[in-house]
């Protein structure tokens, strides 16, 4: 078994765009097929650029606030309590065009 407490996890900037900051909850290769999951926060205004994975899922569970994610150039609101799956190679960007913050735990499955 292993636990984790948010509040003893450190905040690093993600892969694609390093002022984006996130808690990884469970590492790349800890388990198998896994490939990290976290809790990503954005500020009001802010963008995770588009980019996609060529060799895994990427799963959104939107916890709180809203924003829009564009996949393979249409555009999709996102609000709290909705949960997003990313295939492989789609190309997908997430805005807070929101004034509160939104914040999205995430995993990937690898192929």
């Amino acid at each position: 078994m292993k636990t984790v407490s948010m509040k003893d996890i450190p905040e690093e900037g993600v892969s694609h765009d390093p002022q984006l900051r996130k808690k990884v909850i469970i590492g790349s290769g800890e388990l198998p097929h896994l490939n990290k999951f976290a809790q990503a926060r954005f500020a009001p205004g802010q963008i995770a650029h588009a980019h996609s994975h060529d060799d895994f899922y990427e799963i959104f569970l939107i916890e709180s606030g809203g924003g829009m994610i564009t996949v393979d150039g249409i555009e999709h609101p996102i609000s709290e309590g909705m949960c997003v799956v990313f295939e492989p190679k789609e190309v997908h960007e997430v805005v807070n065009n929101n004034s509160q913050e939104l914040v999205i735990t995430y995993f990937g499955l690898e192929v």
